[in-house]
């Protein structure tokens, strides 16, 4: 490490949250960044990898007890799992593993951030009361994220490190492999529709196309995680993060097409995780087609995410007015943040 006060342990580095989130803080220059994952990384300037598996105790203990020069943990990894309620063991278990590992030895620990979500509202569950806010009552368990909070509230006590739950919407921006990854959900949906002599159909409930919802830019949501952790003003609070504006499928769906010059059909009712499962094959001709990245058909997208997302037949969006108040002032555009995304998939060779 070097000489710097201030040491990021990023938690969950590889994914679309926590890659951004690292990239953002090398760029600021005055971080020294320690990435975990499961598959680590590539050393590179001030950043390093390490590969943990961070529901192993003894693990997390062994790779990260040395970690004596961390000052801030941003956790935002994530485990999947078929059921709410077994989200819960093993997305509680990770966080309680890092901070036990990291906390005893990093003295000059200041504070802990938590990625959550809008499902501490309810928002997975079904209509939910919109604008969300902060200040919501909560609803009946399970909920990892509260889960996850109620552990932090109770550790803190007494300490002199503070915490912030950051909560985004969807969040858009490049992760391969990743669980929820809406934007390269739609980019290979498309290029697939075209592939084929398609037109682009929402494949979403009917309710679902003309009902309003927001976006949280990585690059965004980054800037607003930082910010969160080192405003002292910000100590101990939960912050909706969101783009800062609206839109509905019916108005976002047409210019999405119109990028990959496509036409639009009525929408469609189907179950991407179903009608895309057999197009392994299609994947690897477009690869050879384009000479796109040979990335596994796997890695490329989750479609029972996109499945998720389109299924929401009533509005879903939060007030992020707090922390506008609290002193956080960007905001993006949704519909730039989904080019600026297929355009850089296309740039990586991700799609043709």
């Amino acid at each position: 490490m070097s000489t710097t006060n201030k040491v990021a342990l990023v938690v969950g580095a590889q994914g679309v949250i926590g890659r951004n989130l690292v990239e953002h803080l090398a760029a600021l220059g005055d971080w020294e960044i320690v990435g975990l994952s499961r598959r680590g990384g590539a050393a590179a300037g001030r950043v390093r990898h390490i590969a943990v598996d961070l529901l192993d105790r003894d693990d997390c203990r062994a790779r990260l007890g040395e970690l004596r020069q961390v000052t801030h943990i941003f956790y935002a990894a994530y485990q999947d799992r078929p059921s709410w309620a077994e989200l819960v063991p093993p997305n509680l278990a990770m966080l309680v593993n890092v901070v036990e590992a990291v906390e005893p030895v990093a003295v000059g620990l200041r504070h802990v951030s938590l990625m959550q979500g809008y499902k501490v509202y309810g928002a997975h569950l079904g209509p939910f009361k919109t604008p969300a806010r902060e200040t919501d009552a909560g609803h009946m368990p399970p909920e990892f994220n509260v889960d996850q909070q109620d552990f932090l509230e109770q550790r803190q006590r007494g300490k002199a490190w503070s915490w912030s739950a950051i909560r985004p919407s969807v969040v858009g921006g490049f992760a391969l492999g990743n669980p929820m990854n809406l934007a390269i959900v739609i980019a290979v949906y498309a290029s697939m529709s075209k592939m084929l002599g398609l037109p682009l159909r929402f494949p979403g409930k009917p309710g679902a196309y003309d009902k309003l919802l927001e976006m949280t830019d990585a690059g965004l949501l980054a800037k607003a995680t930082v910010w969160a952790a080192t405003d002292p003003h910000c100590a101990n609070q939960a912050f909706n993060i969101n783009n800062g504006d609206l839109f509905r499928w019916n108005e976002m769906w047409p210019k999405i097409a119109r990028w990959f010059d496509l036409e639009v059909a009525p929408p469609l009712p189907m179950s991407l995780n179903v009608v895309m499962a057999d197009k392994d094959p299609l994947w690897q001709g477009m690869i050879e087609t384009h000479s796109l990245q040979r990335t596994p058909y796997k890695d490329v997208s989750s479609w029972g995410f996109g499945d998720f997302v389109f299924s929401w037949d009533y509005d879903l969006f939060a007030d992020g007015s707090k922390a506008r108040r609290f002193g956080f002032h960007e905001y993006v555009e949704t519909e730039a943040m989904f080019m600026n995304i297929f355009a850089d998939l296309r740039r990586r060779r991700i799609i043709p």
